[in-house]
């Protein structure tokens, strides 16, 4: 996993910026319930996003582990903020009226423990929002790099923690029912063949972690044509689950 404190200061340039937050906002927007007066966002990071979904008479908290991101939130949320694991949060049962984990659940070894986490949390008629897929969010439209890489991505598909069909089920062992869909756009995210062969010969492609994987990866994203120009921007996708 990255070093998020390391990370914090070029984080929102490097995941493109307010236009990337503005999307994400929106669409998570669509699918809260209507007029929540508690709204927290699980590994909140920089509150780039956070704090687009502050409103008059709504409650925001972020909560995130790591302290670089936090100082960085504190700009845009202060006094709203809670330095904490996702899976223990010091936060009375049943008391939050949508709990949102943007970009969260594919970093971990096991969603089982935040996902239970969000539903102890959520008051009844509550929503839980989280991205879903997002390893397969840049090869969603049909490229020359989504074909390069397909093997090496369904050998990795049975480690994917935010697989959206495994996480409807474990919500539904929760009692969480399906409560929506909406997607939006990694506006100027579109990586060139060189960028991804950089980022695969730095072990930060979850796909090719292992140095077999990761030195085929490397042959294959550098045989790709055109290495300096942006293939498909991501196109993320967030599913809801009410209690």
């Amino acid at each position: 996993m990255l070093d998020y404190d390391a990370e914090a200061q070029d984080y929102d340039a490097s995941r493109g910026g307010e236009p990337r937050a503005r999307a994400a906002a929106a669409a998570v927007e669509r699918l809260l319930p209507a007029d929540p007066r508690t709204v927290l966002d699980l590994a909140c990071g920089t509150g780039i996003v956070t704090a687009r979904l502050v409103r008059p008479g709504r409650t925001v908290l972020g909560a995130d582990r790591s302290p670089g991101m936090l100082r960085l939130a504190a700009r845009r949320l202060p006094g709203a903020l809670l330095c904490a694991d996702a899976a223990q949060l010091p936060l009375r049962s049943g008391t939050v009226d949508a709990v949102l984990m943007v970009w969260l659940l594919h970093l971990l070894p096991d969603a089982g423990p935040v996902l239970a986490e969000a539903r102890r949390l959520l008051r009844p008629g509550g929503v839980m929002v989280t991205t879903v897929d997002k390893n397969d969010a840049y090869f969603t439209e049909p490229s020359d790099l989504a074909e390069a890489t397909a093997d090496l991505r369904r050998r990795h598909a049975p480690q994917v923690t935010d697989d959206a069909g495994r996480l409807t089920a474990r919500a539904a062992a929760l009692g969480l029912t399906p409560a929506g869909e909406a997607g939006f756009p990694g506006l100027g995210q579109g990586r060139t063949p060189r960028q991804w062969r950089a980022a695969a010969e730095r072990g930060r492609l979850p796909w090719c972690r292992d140095p077999a994987e990761r030195a085929a990866a490397v042959r294959v994203l550098a045989a790709l044509p055109d290495q300096d120009a942006p293939r498909p921007a991501p196109r993320y996708r967030l599913l809801a689950f009410r209690v």
